[in-house]
């Protein structure tokens, strides 16, 4: 087991865990908003702070990678590099929807057998970024951006149940929420203290980002929105 730096800067919630040998031994969250460049450096000393008072060496840090808010994506990302360069450790990147999933996973045990899980990130419209997951995490539809309509999860709600969360599942609701397959779980962020399991996965298994070329993963090109003329 490894001491790891875990950073989550996807959606509105900016959160940090320090975990180690599967345990949280610290950790902060900030729901007030897209207020991740203000408070992220804060979280991340902090920890290191419980590092120094506790005499442990970090062996990684650990980035939630997207898809999601590209302004915070981009800032956690950017933390993680220059936190792991400067330490000379290891960079992992997780997957925020499977992280999403795996938080799901693990905190609720009243789920119907069999069930699938759709991890949902708001995006313009519409718009989800979202997949489709089997209780192993394999991926039964790729991380994607999909506009929703009535039928755009039909051939996984025909044959088993699906839980949609994630604060993109209100827009599937509406479409999705009288199909007797759908199951909506409500106030499911990605969160730093949910990413234990797959960063030490991939801490075990050596498999590492490349700190000066790793990207977010955005899943669609960067769409910026035009300002009003306030004098107009």
């Amino acid at each position: 087991m490894a001491t790891i730096l875990n950073i989550e800067t996807s959606t509105s919630v900016c959160s940090v865990a320090l975990t180690s040998e599967g345990a949280i031994l610290q950790h902060a969250e900030d729901f007030q908003g897209r207020n991740h460049a203000v408070v992220l450096s804060g979280f991340i000393k902090e920890a290191l702070d419980h590092l120094r008072r506790h005499e442990m060496a970090l062996d990684a840090v650990a980035v939630s990678i997207g898809p999601g808010s590209y302004t915070g994506l981009r800032i956690g990302l950017s933390e993680a590099k220059g936190l792991a360069y400067a330490l000379g450790i290891p960079l992992i990147g997780v997957p925020t929807l499977e992280l999403m999933s795996v938080g799901v996973m693990f905190s609720r045990d009243d789920l119907p057998e069999g069930c699938l899980f759709a991890p949902m990130i708001d995006a313009r419209r519409m718009e989800v970024y979202t997949a489709v997951y089997d209780l192993a995490l394999q991926p039964l539809m790729e991380p994607s951006p999909l506009v929703l309509d009535a039928d755009s999860y039909g051939r996984f709600l025909d044959s088993a149940p699906l839980a949609f969360f994630g604060d993109g599942s209100d827009k599937a609701r509406d479409l999705l929420g009288s199909h007797p397959g759908a199951v909506f779980i409500p106030d499911v962020n990605p969160l730093a203290v949910d990413m234990v399991a797959l960063s030490e996965r991939a801490f075990r298994n050596g498999d590492f980002l490349d700190l000066a070329y790793s990207t977010p993963l955005y899943l669609k090109d960067f769409q910026a929105t035009k300002p009003r003329n306030l004098f107009s």
